[in-house]
């Protein structure tokens, strides 16, 4: 039987502010790496970091051993003694954490050791990493990390390959990352496996009527746009660059209306927000009526407009004539003022996808976001041009809707739903 170590750490600029976690799982008599975990998940406390922190570490070795024993150590003593036994859970935000942790391996099965911050370096190292990427605008890479201990034939100055169960998984992520266009999968080499994955796929996989059938569950996003803010009537932009508004009284009312239509379908079994108020306000009305968390995704967040934001499209127009024609006649190009392209968009969100998807597998996820995620996403569905943004209408609260199969197809199911709100 495996004995494996796993040592965890989260933290928060601000607290709550910008989290990230970092786990690694280490061979218990060698101390060799076997898998490593970092991610950034937007808005949260220290613990709530910390706990993810754990939860990652402890699944990591769960997929490389399901019948191991598992020593972990932190340097939070708060989740080490309420994982102990104890101390008691009070806070709510911590409880279905802890229940999720304890779920992973046998209670039995699994120790938990408070040590030192210094002697946590590794997975301090990997949650400074995923939030230093989250600042980016992006998620930490394994291939990129920078965070070895004196481990052999490594250097801390030097990026190392370590993957999430296999020293080979990084390199053909990195192997991908280099070869794809900017927002469509590249088809693996014969034989290729990551984690015991074959990746291999045909070059061009037939669509359609003409694909195989996929019997197994689709992952499905219900897509769904936040409710009004002061600013939706007047049509400004109002993006992740400006001011951070509150939903407006109205905007209040339809999101308990979409909670009252989405509870009374029951389909929703996980609920994903943009880190933006409005839109984790319009997800915890639905959460609300569910009990359902909401988790924070960063990738969902809106274009950052620049110097456009709070303006409306003739104001725009007055002032920076030349800065809108290039944004309506490339996605390539930026607002004014240092914002994001929708080339750079397509970027984040169709890698919040994959990440979602990942994570969700054969799951109804609601994802409450914005105008351009949602219609980055319905585009890269229908394998449309970036100019068909500007051809999709979508209202405030308003519902759509993609199913993504195992074989890689994807299906728009529904699109600006908004029969919640007339009733």
């Amino acid at each position: 039987m495996a004995t494996f170590v796993v040592e965890a750490d989260g933290g928060s600029r601000g607290n709550p502010g910008p989290a990230g976690y970092g786990a690694v799982v280490l061979d218990a008599t060698t101390g060799e790496t076997l898998a490593e975990a970092a991610e950034f998940i937007g808005v949260a406390t220290n613990n709530v970091a910390e706990y993810k922190g754990l939860i990652a570490g402890l699944r990591a070795a769960h997929e490389l051993a399901p019948d191991a024993t598992v020593r972990v150590r932190m340097d939070s003593k708060l989740v080490v003694e309420q994982m102990s036994g104890r101390w008691k859970i009070k806070h709510p935000d911590m409880r279905p954490l802890a229940a999720e942790a304890a779920k992973i391996f046998p209670r039995s099965a699994v120790t938990y050791q408070w040590i030192p911050r210094e002697k946590n370096k590794h997975a301090d190292r990997l949650a400074n990493e995923a939030m230093d990427a989250g600042k980016r605008g992006e998620q930490w890479e394994p291939a990129r990390s920078t965070a070895a201990l004196g481990t052999a034939g490594t250097s801390a100055a030097e990026p190392r390959t370590v993957g999430d169960a296999a020293a080979g998984a990084a390199k053909a992520r990195a192997a991908l990352r280099t070869t794809v266009p900017e927002t469509e999968p590249r088809a693996a080499t014969a034989g290729e496996r990551v984690n015991g994955t074959d990746l291999t796929t045909p070059a061009a996989a037939p669509l359609g009527w003409a694909a195989p059938a996929d019997l197994g569950a689709p992952t499905t996003f219900v897509l769904l746009r936040h409710g009004e803010t002061a600013l939706t009537p007047e049509k400004r932009f109002s993006g992740s660059g400006g001011d951070d508004p509150e939903l407006s009284p109205a905007g209040l009312r339809q999101a308990e209306a979409v909670a009252a239509a989405l509870a009374a379908r029951g389909t929703i079994q996980e609920i994903v927000s943009s880190p933006l108020k409005r839109c984790r306000r319009t997800a915890e009305s639905v959460a609300a009526r569910l009990g359902l968390d909401v988790r924070v995704e960063d990738g969902l967040r809106e274009t950052d407009f620049g110097a456009w934001e709070g303006l409306t499209f003739g104001e725009v127009r007055e002032r920076y004539p030349d800065d809108l024609s290039a944004w309506l006649d490339s996605a390539k190009a930026a607002p004014t003022g240092g914002g994001e392209s929708f080339a750079t968009v397509s970027r984040r969100v169709s890698a919040a996808r994959d990440r979602m998807i990942a994570r969700s597998s054969g799951r109804t996820v609601l994802v409450v976001t914005h105008v351009t995620p949602i219609k980055t996403l319905v585009r890269l569905a229908l394998g449309a041009p970036p100019e068909s943004l500007f051809r999709m209408e979508l209202s405030a609260a308003s519902v759509s809707a993609v199913a993504y199969y195992g074989d890689g197809n994807a299906s728009v199911r529904l699109l600006n739903d908004t029969s919640h709100l007339r009733g």
